[in-house]
């Protein structure tokens, strides 16, 4: 069976199509990547005892938006996928731009929170005086060693990308089924909660925790009876980790207190695990979320360069990220590396949360919109894209006004990240003068 790559995913060629449950496999694979093990204990830290609920309001988010995924995926079938569904809505202009660009940028903050993430739980199996330093190594070191797995074969650990997906979703299903038997179900009550709004904003800036549904508009164009099967894939996948999310927070929540949680909010996970599964059940979760956040380094360091490509191969970027080597986009590879090496050493978690989740926000409010725009062509009911954008740009105040509640400062950091895509896009296009329009291959047409 031959295969091609689609923006980090293996996917068949036309002599053999996906199959719904392959298709359900590559969304959760994307979600539970590395973010729930990352983002759990700030999710606690913001909302205490109701981040069950948090994760809920961030779901029910992304399952509003998956709704315009699956239906731009049908209408549009390419592998470009959310760049493909903005060039038709919105025309190559500079808005169009600005989002692509913002995308790829969003790419990035995730791989700096899966490199955070791989560093903090690493370390923390060290003597407590070397954790700081190691974690910086280990943080480096990962991206520059995946860096060169992708120079010498992107595919070396796609290989085995389904069983890193089997193996960590058995064990997060593993620490739901002990822990569930061993929970202080008071530590969940509503006097536990943070404020409402908290709660939303807590919610919310853990959303990049549900970030990677939309890598199955990737494989539109292989899938079998993509009519049927996408809306399926979109929603069971969504809603499967909507409820896993649910339970590995209440039993985290019912079996370490907020406040040990908080102390350990870089490993919570695996702190959480201690109580119940003991010494070994804390290395287990570790090795479950070093493999999860290894492989979601590669796949996303995969797919980001491959994103740059495609945005140059519009025009939106420099001619030079449209050239490969040895059939790699080394150019954007050694950007994307780079500017993760930077922002996984420099920034905490929450402030990378913040970016990443504030970023994706926005691009999910710009494909609701694009669906709401191209309604009559994808078949859609309006009001649920619109109901879409509503969200997504509701979800981003509440996510501002809790920054700027508690850390103003990291509002210039989030600006920054707004202005820097609007300026690489306008910059460009007001320099080179490119003629930009959206290709051949990404115009409407049924998917096969």
């Amino acid at each position: 069976m031959s295969e091609k790559n689609v923006i980090g995913v293996n996917v068949a060629e036309d002599s053999e199509k996906m199959g719904y449950w392959g298709v359900v496999a590559i969304g959760v694979g994307g979600m539970v990547g590395g973010g729930i093990f990352a983002v759990l204990g700030l999710s606690v830290q913001l909302t205490r005892g109701a981040a069950p609920i948090a994760f809920l309001i961030a779901g029910l988010v992304a399952l509003v938006t998956s709704y315009s995924y699956t239906r731009l995926s049908v209408t549009y079938p390419n592998e470009g996928g959310t760049v493909a569904f903005l060039d038709n809505a919105f025309g190559p202009g500079l808005f169009t731009g600005t989002m692509n660009v913002l995308l790829w940028i969003s790419y990035i903050v995730m791989l700096s929170l899966y490199t955070y993430a791989f560093g903090s739980y690493g370390s923390a199996m060290l003597p407590e005086g070397f954790q700081l330093i190691w974690k910086h190594i280990l943080i480096s070191g990962s991206i520059l060693v995946i860096t060169g797995l992708n120079l010498l074969s992107a595919r070396f650990i796609g290989e085995v990308e389904d069983w890193i997906v089997a193996v960590k979703i058995a064990i997060l299903l593993l620490f739901v089924a002990i822990g569930a038997m061993s929970m202080d179900s008071q530590r969940l009550l509503p006097d536990q909660w943070s404020a409402p709004i908290q709660m939303v904003a807590g919610g919310m800036i853990i959303f990049l925790a549900y970030e990677g549904f939309e890598l199955i508009a990737n494989t539109a164009d292989d899938v079998q009876n993509p009519g049927k099967t996408l809306p399926r894939a979109f929603y069971s996948a969504v809603g499967f980790v909507i409820c896993l999310y649910i339970m590995v927070a209440a039993v985290t929540i019912g079996n370490l207190s907020v406040d040990k949680i908080v102390d350990a909010k870089d490993y919570a996970l695996a702190a959480a695990a201690r109580p119940f599964l003991g010494r070994y059940g804390y290395v287990l979760i570790t090795i479950a979320a070093l493999l999860s956040t290894a492989s979601a380094v590669n796949a996303t360091l995969y797919g980001a360069s491959r994103l740059s490509y495609i945005i140059a191969k519009d025009g939106e970027l420099p001619e030079s990220l449209e050239h490969k080597v040895w059939n790699e986009p080394v150019e954007g590879l050694f950007i994307t590396a780079g500017v993760t090496l930077v922002i996984a050493n420099l920034f905490d978690l929450s402030s990378i949360s913040m970016m990443g989740s504030a970023g994706f926000l926005l691009i999910f409010a710009a494909v609701n919109a694009a669906n709401a725009v191209l309604a009559e062509k994808t078949g859609s009911r309006r009001w649920i894209p619109i109901l879409g954008i509503v969200l997504c740009l509701g979800a981003l105040g509440s996510l501002i006004w809790e920054i700027g509640q508690k850390t103003p400062s990291h509002l210039w950091i989030l600006l920054a990240m707004l202005l820097l895509a609007f300026m690489v896009e306008g910059v460009y296009r007001f320099v080179k003068k490119r003629i930009l329009q959206v290709p051949l291959s990404r115009k409407a047409g049924p998917a096969r």
